[in-house]
């Protein structure tokens, strides 16, 4: 349970071994999910969802993911993902397969121009334009992350102190 919380903001996936049973943990979250906090806890079978307030939720903000496996009958294995809503998420990566279908699909356009021997100009600035439009999504979710880390740092506390009082 000794986990630096730099190499959680580093890297947005972490797992540590506890040393209780995950019914135990999970019903310490399941308690805080009914208790009034600065955040929203919710369960699901082994799986805890900890995440921001609406009224303090913006776009991107993250929201922490457990998912509590038993190892035995005194352990459990605990896995956490940091990311933004899921929905949020899904249109990121649709806004990435888009770009890259548009970048094949102006390279099949380019190659048939090339192969008739007719201008395709056009189809080359497409293509360097979809590798433009790629790099802006690449660096807007990295300015993100990086600016919601506060936010992550909170969360992990959150979650930290929530398995202290487990303990």
């Amino acid at each position: 349970m000794n986990k630096n919380i730099n190499d959680v903001v580093l890297r947005p996936r972490f797992k540590m071994q506890l040393s209780t049973d995950n019914t135990s943990v999970l019903e310490v979250f399941e308690a805080m999910s009914h208790q009034k906090s600065e955040f929203i806890v919710s369960r699901v079978d082994d799986h805890v969802f900890i995440k921001l307030p609406k009224a303090k939720q913006q776009f991107w903000s993250p929201q922490l993911h457990l998912e509590i496996n038993e190892i035995d009958d005194n352990n459990s294995q605990l896995y956490g993902l940091f990311g933004p809503n899921p929905t949020v998420w899904t249109l990121f990566m649709f806004l990435h397969f888009a770009v890259a279908g548009l970048f094949i699909a102006f390279a099949i356009w380019a190659y048939a121009n090339a192969t008739l021997n007719t201008n395709y100009q056009l189809q080359i600035g497409g293509m360097l334009f979809m590798v433009v439009v790629w790099f802006v999504l690449y660096f807007a979710g990295s300015l993100s992350k990086s600016s919601h880390q506060a936010e992550m740092n909170a969360l992990y506390r959150f979650m930290q102190d929530a398995l202290k009082t487990n303990t």
